[in-house]
């Protein structure tokens, strides 16, 4: 990267701090809020040159949103590199790590794309209503997406949904897994974790390799079966259920952070330098999928 190109933990720690203290819970059941996030991230995108394309449904009498831009392609317009992050918060969180950490990479991606010409489009999405009581519904945000894409007949190659990446420890212990996954992953939380069912698993593994091309922080992959706990709780579960390829990117939230899904899921918790370190990384892999290096081009 060039010195304009370098990701900014500070530009991270300002998207969080919006999101998750000044907005706060961002759900339908807080209707001002949930609005507030989706015209924040739209205003950043437009700040950043895109045109925001506003995707709205309701749910209970509240006008819900998803929010795309898309970077098209010089080569393959009409196929995508979808890159997603949900924006609500559980009931009762501020939702700092979840997702206020996914968003903000989002953020700072499209804004580092920006300046990219890619030979396939880079669309981003920002989803509403992940969170339970939505979450595997069909009022789920992402899965509104994802069949109306299909219906469309979108050429998704690969979707990548940012789920809950800001939290790292170093001490033996700090990590878990569901039975059985402790024997080929280690015991601290210091990793960022790509996750895919197996039919993902080829496009994950090239994601991979091509950020540890361009990263020297700790990557783990694990491509399971969806019924793991855990491995289809984010966007990515209903593009799989489009037949899309897709994976997520996680720091695998409740088997790693002890605030998931409280009060206390705050900015505070939240380890900028590292998120930066991951977005770098990815940032520099999405652009190889995205045709910068024929060697992962998608």
């Amino acid at each position: 990267m060039t010195q304009s190109d370098e990701v900014s933990s500070e530009k991270l720690e300002t998207h969080v701090v919006k999101l998750a203290r000044e907005i706060g819970e961002r759900n339908v059941f807080t209707p001002p809020a949930l609005h507030g996030a989706a015209d924040y991230i739209g205003a950043v995108w437009r700040e950043q040159g895109y045109q925001v394309m506003s995707y709205s449904y309701r749910v209970d009498n509240v006008d819900c949103a998803n929010l795309e831009i898309t970077l098209p392609g010089r080569r393959k317009p009409n196929e995508f590199l979808l890159i997603g992050a949900h924006y609500d918060s559980v009931v009762g969180s501020p939702g700092a790590n979840d997702n206020g950490s996914g968003v903000a990479a989002l953020l700072e991606l499209s804004r580092l794309f920006a300046a990219q010409t890619p030979d396939l489009s880079v669309r981003f999405v920002a989803f509403v209503n992940e969170e339970p009581p939505f979450f595997m519904w069909k009022q789920m945000g992402s899965l509104v997406y994802a069949k109306t894409a299909r219906q469309r007949g979108d050429n998704i190659r690969l979707m990548v949904s940012l789920e809950t990446i800001g939290y790292y420890r170093s001490e033996p212990g700090s990590q878990r897994y569901p039975p059985l996954f402790r024997v080929f992953h280690p015991d601290r939380g210091d990793f960022i974790a790509f996750v895919s069912n197996l039919a993902s698993r080829r496009m994950m593994r090239r994601a991979a390799a091509a950020f540890r091309a361009n990263s020297d922080f700790p990557l783990e992959l694990t491509a399971t079966l969806a019924l793991v706990p855990g491995v289809a709780w984010s966007d990515h579960f209903s593009f799989w259920r489009q037949r899309y390829r897709a994976f997520m990117v996680t720091d695998t939230a409740f088997y790693r952070y002890p605030y998931y899904h409280t009060a206390n899921d705050t900015p505070e918790k939240l380890d900028y330098t590292a998120l930066a370190q991951v977005t770098a990384g990815l940032f520099q892999a999405f652009s190889a999928l995205a045709g910068q290096n024929p060697a992962y081009a998608l």
